[in-house]
């Protein structure tokens, strides 16, 4: 309940806050390339549910169809905007809309998409017995994921293997861990984690 309430109190204000933020870069976005602002995805949340997460676009119309993951900022389907948006994760901010409606929490495993779900043993299909989040662990751990695909032989295959692994082990570790406190100092970690990428 407590989680809920700093959810909605949180997001609320934030979209109120980044409104004008929000409006200067969907202009710059739909400058930048044909298309609209916002992206939304199909996500797998809670229950094994699937719900429509929002993103600020980054890469060009129809990107998804030559691919889910990502592979490095210069991969080619990646805008100008986009670059900078993800590289300090811009582009996740719409998703305060997903936790003032209860699909997302601050924090929580990250939404996975169903493709790679239903690769999931019955052991790890647990994680989604909680909500899933903007942040976590997993997040912080692996803030350059595109940039470890792009040195990998096989992206797809080092994403399934070692990479989607060790995120369900560090979703576990937070499921077990998880309150107030605990959410607070991952967020706070998050930031600084974000904020220090170019020192």
């Amino acid at each position: 309940m407590i989680k809920r309430l700093f959810d909605i109190f949180f997001s609320f204000f934030g979209l109120l806050f980044l409104s004008p933020l929000f409006l200067i870069l969907s202009l710059f976005i739909v400058l930048d390339s044909r298309g609209s602002a916002f992206y939304r995805q199909q996500r797998v949340g809670k229950g094994n549910v699937d719900f429509s997460l929002l993103k600020f676009r980054t890469m060009e119309l129809g990107a998804d169809k030559k691919g889910l993951l990502t592979i490095g900022l210069s991969d080619s389907r990646v805008t100008k905007i986009g670059r900078f948006l993800r590289k300090y994760k811009i582009d996740e901010l719409p998703q305060l809309f997903n936790i003032l409606k209860g699909d997302m929490s601050f924090v929580g495993p990250r939404p996975e998409v169903r493709k790679y779900v239903d690769l999931y043993t019955s052991e790890q299909l647990k994680v989604l017995d909680v909500k899933p989040g903007l942040t976590d662990y997993a997040s912080i751990e692996y803030i350059d994921e595109s940039d470890l695909l792009a040195h990998s032989e096989n992206p797809e295959k080092t994403y399934i293997e070692v990479v989607m692994n060790d995120k369900i082990k560090l979703n576990f570790k937070y499921i077990q861990e998880h309150n107030l406190k605990t959410d607070i100092l991952i967020l706070i970690k998050t930031i600084f984690k974000i904020v220090g990428r170019d020192a």
